[in-house]
């Protein structure tokens, strides 16, 4: 048991005209002579559903061995310092969500289990998207119920009912606003931000108050963060000018930057942040969206991302396909240290996290769903084992996976898609 000498409310923040910046969860928030499980600041419960477009090469997605002692794919490569906290889920079909056409609809189906024009036929919760379902029980908690993010293009991941999608922002400066700044809405917060300045420098005077009265070990984990924070906020102004400032670009997203991997990074950073300080508990980001022309010029790849992903079995494509996914992983894999380097409770972020990182797509070449590429990261607060590699037979479903994230994290569900029951490996 953890003694705690100074307590502070789990919803304490700093705050200055335009900006309002939520803490980490400290050990000055346990009230003094209790347990950890015992308070209020017990570890919250996370989700995260990172989606990417056009599936993977499965046979460099799965590893050959099942069960706890397998070797890392080529693809999932990046993620082996974190082996311990993951789970390859092989096997599942969602097949209630096939459709003929896939670009315009396949993601809509990837949280669902349902076909995009099948959304409200069996019932009113009938196409609404996992993630949702979460919120309804742990959004009331944060000041976002849900953050919904996209790099690049956009996707329909989050259904909130059968007829109204949450639009992604993919814009890092308006993440950065929606998360640290002030205002009834995003215009005002960034007006506000334009006339203020820094968030950190109209706080700095009651952060300075607060540190003086924190322990050792709370000053260092509020000195981190807020570091986080100001290297953040220092990103995103620079993406925000342009790097010829004689060149006009109508309509671009100002906050965007051209550097391919720290645009991912950004996101994702945004994201550690978010859960980090407890503002929201549910995340879901698309990697780009379906029919994607993006180049991956990082990786000298020329081809646009839709048509090298028709590689009709050609090698050499699936080879730079190989790459651009392996790449996907390694943005990822950024993420998930982050959040496995910041200490709450018990554990850590990753600890008390459920993410699921995946695609609703298998083979691109086809535009199947048979078998999905799925990896969870985290534990759920204990309830996930991680550190395995499940198969499962063919036409298993992936609903039962979606229910399973629900159920472990002590969601109720009834159904999700065609599912109504877990999977009791993972």
């Amino acid at each position: 048991m953890y003694i705690s000498k100074k307590h502070l409310q789990r919803r304490s923040f700093l705050q200055g005209v335009g900006a309002v910046i939520g803490l980490p969860l400290l050990d000055a928030m346990i009230p003094a002579s209790t347990a950890w499980a015992q308070t209020a600041a017990k570890a919250p419960t996370r989700f995260a559903f990172v989606g990417f477009p056009h599936g993977a090469i499965m046979d460099r997605w799965s590893p050959k061995e099942t069960g706890t002692n397998f070797t890392m794919s080529d693809i999932l490569k990046p993620l082996d310092p974190f082996k311990k906290h993951m789970t390859i889920v092989s096997g599942l079909r969602n097949k209630p969500a096939e459709t003929p056409e896939p670009h315009g609809y396949i993601e809509q189906g990837w949280l669902t289990a349902v076909k995009p024009w099948d959304f409200g036929k069996a019932g009113p919760d009938s196409g609404v998207s996992a993630d949702q379902i979460a919120v309804r029980h742990i959004g009331q908690e944060t000041r976002l119920p849900s953050l919904e993010l996209g790099v690049g293009g956009s996707a329909r991941l989050a259904w909130r009912t059968p007829t109204q999608s949450l639009p992604q922002e993919s814009n890092p400066r308006s993440v950065f606003q929606k998360l640290f700044g002030q205002g009834d809405t995003d215009k005002e917060r960034a007006q506000i931000l334009a006339e203020t300045g820094s968030v950190l420098d109209r706080v700095q005077g009651q952060a300075k108050r607060l540190q003086a009265s924190l322990g050792v070990s709370d000053r260092v984990l509020v000195s981190d963060y807020l570091d986080s924070v100001r290297e953040i906020e220092r990103r995103v102004q620079l993406a925000s000018k342009p790097s010829n400032p004689e060149m006009i670009i109508p309509d671009a997203p100002v906050g965007t930057p051209n550097d391919l991997t720290e645009y991912f990074k950004l996101m994702f950073d945004l994201m550690a942040l978010a859960f980090q300080a407890d503002i929201t508990r549910v995340i879901s980001i698309s990697l780009d969206r379906e029919a994607s022309m993006r180049t991956y010029t990082n990786l000298s790849i020329a081809e646009g991302f839709h048509p090298l992903s028709h590689h009709g079995n050609n090698p050499g494509k699936m080879d730079k396909l190989v790459q651009i996914q392996k790449y996907h992983t390694e943005v990822f894999a950024g993420f998930i240290k982050k959040i496995e380097a910041a200490k709450e409770t018990d554990g850590t972020v990753l600890d008390h996290s459920t993410i699921l990182y995946g695609s609703n797509m298998s083979n691109s070449d086809r535009h199947n769903n048979d078998p999905l590429p799925s990896v969870i990261m985290g534990h759920a607060n204990g309830r996930i084992k991680g550190g395995q590699h499940l198969k499962y037979p063919q036409d298993s479903r992936h609903g039962d996976l979606l229910y399973t994230l629900l159920e472990r994290n002590n969601i109720p569900v009834k159904s999700i898609g065609d599912s109504t029951q877990g999977l009791s490996e993972v």
